[in-house]
């Protein structure tokens, strides 16, 4: 069985970084097919896990924006004859609509749509068709000739990116990362449910937003105590309960518990940050001071300036960069995303 995912092209890599990262940390037996940027196949599912991995992948990613169960493959010459082989009465409730996506094909959306919907209804009594509130959404999704015909059985929350933005949470300080960010750096970090996440620079607790909604247990820490609150405020206007806050140097970092992943975004040059340090100095101080309050195989996922290099640093420490994703901010600023996997060089 195969799951089409419909992924955001707002960065070439990080949608598919971030599905090939949730599919290894919860032990998905799929294989991934990217077709083209923005649309990618996870085939040979079995049928036992297909509904649980349909349930994750829709609970967890932020750069995907749907997700769907494919039906049959077609194409544009047997796309009729192939419509109207399928029991719609096994996908489709009261009320449904077509929806067409394409992606290098030049065929009429509109038209499509039309026709795939009159096909349903000449195969199905008692159902109707309803544009605005669907039950059921059937998802033809077009790539050059061929047609992915889908159907939605579990809704991707996308306005949850939309409604937690900063600016709309209690507390705000400018520059916060957006949710849609911060839930893939999480994923990126490989952590799963029940596990428990760190994030020393907190912020106002984006990081933690992301990691406490897919069910992690999450603890922030920040040397600025507005910051460490600020962060508690916004995790109980998220209905987040597993957290605990520091307001803490991160080199006084001594974890009750070591965590399974960290996920930050440590401030750039900023010497109110750490206390008494900025430069290069506070990403060198924070590798040495998180490496023994993480797990053993744990992650790292951090973003930082292009201008800092952190290879000598991860590598002095017992780090291994397993990969990097390049995001451009403006003229003078590109943010690299790093994972990085505690080795056991040092232990």
């Amino acid at each position: 069985m195969e799951l089409l995912c419909i992924q955001s092209q707002e960065h070439p890599l990080l949608p598919q970084g971030e599905l090939k990262a949730v599919i290894e940390c919860e032990d998905m037996k799929a294989t991934l097919n990217v077709i083209t940027e923005g649309l990618v196949i996870l085939s040979d599912i079995s049928q036992k896990n297909i509904d649980e991995y349909y349930q994750i992948l829709t609970r967890r990613l932020g750069y995907t924006h749907e997700v769907h169960q494919i039906i049959k493959t077609s194409d544009v010459d047997d796309f009729e004859e192939d419509m109207l082989a399928i029991d719609w009465q096994d996908y489709i409730d009261e009320t449904f609509a077509v929806r067409v996506k394409r992606f290098s094909s030049d065929i009429d959306t509109v038209a499509f749509e039309r026709r795939a919907g009159s096909l349903i209804l000449e195969k199905c009594e008692n159902i109707k068709v309803n544009l605005k509130e669907p039950e059921s959404l059937v998802r033809l999704v077009a790539f050059e000739d061929t047609i992915y015909i889908a159907i939605e059985k579990y809704h991707l929350n996308k306005k949850h990116f939309e409604d937690i933005k900063p600016h709309k949470r209690p507390f705000f300080y400018p520059g916060s990362m957006s949710p849609k960010l911060a839930r893939c750096m999480v994923n990126l970090s490989r952590v799963k449910a029940g596990q428990l996440v760190l994030d020393p620079f907190c912020g106002t607790g984006g990081i933690l937003i992301e990691a406490g909604l897919i069910g992690c247990k999450v603890v922030g820490s920040d040397v600025n105590w507005k910051m460490k609150n600020g962060t508690a405020i916004n995790l109980d206007y998220c209905g987040i309960k597993d957290y605990r806050t520091f307001h803490l140097d991160v080199r006084e970092l001594k974890m009750y518990e070591k965590v399974a992943g960290v996920v930050t975004d440590p401030p750039y040059g900023i010497s109110t940050s750490t206390g008494d340090i900025d430069g290069d100095d506070i990403f060198k101080e924070f590798f040495h001071a998180i490496y023994d309050n993480m797990a053993e195989d744990a992650y790292l996922c951090m973003a930082s300036p292009h201008y800092v290099d952190l290879n000598p640093m991860i590598d002095e420490v017992g780090f291994e960069l397993v990969e990097q994703y390049a995001i451009k901010m403006h003229r003078s600023l590109t943010r690299i995303i790093s994972v990085i996997k505690k080795s056991q060089k040092n232990s």
